[in-house]
């Protein structure tokens, strides 16, 4: 089924994109005005939940849309507490969040993925090292996607994609009011080796965002507690191994 007002399948279908437009409108995001007792609130309980949380600030978006493979969309700064609110919504309605998720590659063909670690806010899950667009991503007023994936990957993994091959083609995979951008990065590097370095690497850090580095070698969902944005993109690379 096709989500008529953005313009994809909402089943999280991969569909390569063709241009990216995603402009960040200066004003605070609508939500927040609009739900801030509810936000402050709602932060509370979590922080008292978990009090290793950080209410950082991220691009939340207002609209988006895909036309012909090009991505457009509108977003504001918002609270990392904003979204959390949002995204615990059933209707999930005055926002939606677009996101980077670069695919990483080992040498032997294995993805590479990152389980985040018991304190964080998706504590055991497993997904490829990213994280949501935010104000040090935006330059002229559009956010630079591929700026925010390598960021995203060296403060996690220490890995740097400027060391990795990129797929020319970048891909969309969409499920209601959230769209993941990802481009495939191979590296030269074996699984083994850059999971023992990616481990390494956390050891060394202040704060340890990951409990672990996985490596995947088949779209078995039951493997990992996989982050369900994770899903779609597994079948569709494992599709196309030979």
């Amino acid at each position: 089924m096709i989500d008529v007002d953005i313009g994809l399948p909402m089943d999280g279908r991969v569909v390569p994109v063709r241009g990216l437009d995603l402009r960040v409108d200066d004003a605070p995001h609508p939500l927040e005005l609009a739900h801030a007792d509810a936000i402050a609130a709602h932060w509370r309980d979590e922080q008292a939940a978990n009090p290793a949380l950080y209410n950082g600030r991220l691009i939340l978006q207002r609209e988006m849309q895909v036309d012909n493979g090009f991505v457009r969309a509108v977003g504001h700064e918002a609270s990392f507490a904003c979204f959390l609110w949002w995204r615990k919504q059933t209707e999930q309605l005055g926002a939606c969040h677009l996101f980077g998720y670069p695919v990483l590659v080992a040498g032997d063909g294995a993805l590479v993925a990152i389980e985040m670690a018991p304190h964080t806010a998706n504590a055991g899950q497993v997904y490829f090292a990213a994280g949501s667009l935010d104000p040090s991503d935006v330059i002229d007023g559009c956010c630079d996607l591929a700026g925010n994936m390598r960021r995203e990957v060296l403060e996690e993994t220490g890995l740097d994609l400027a060391d990795a091959a990129a797929d020319p083609v970048l891909y969309a995979s969409y499920r209601p009011h959230k769209l993941t951008l990802l481009r495939v990065h191979r590296f030269a590097e074996p699984a083994e080796s850059l999971v023992a370095r990616i481990e390494h690497f956390a050891r060394t850090v202040a704060e340890q965002e990951i409990a672990r580095a996985v490596a995947i070698r088949s779209a078995d969902r039951s493997a990992n507690r996989y982050s369900p944005a994770m899903l779609p993109i597994l079948d569709w690379y494992f599709a196309a191994m030979p």
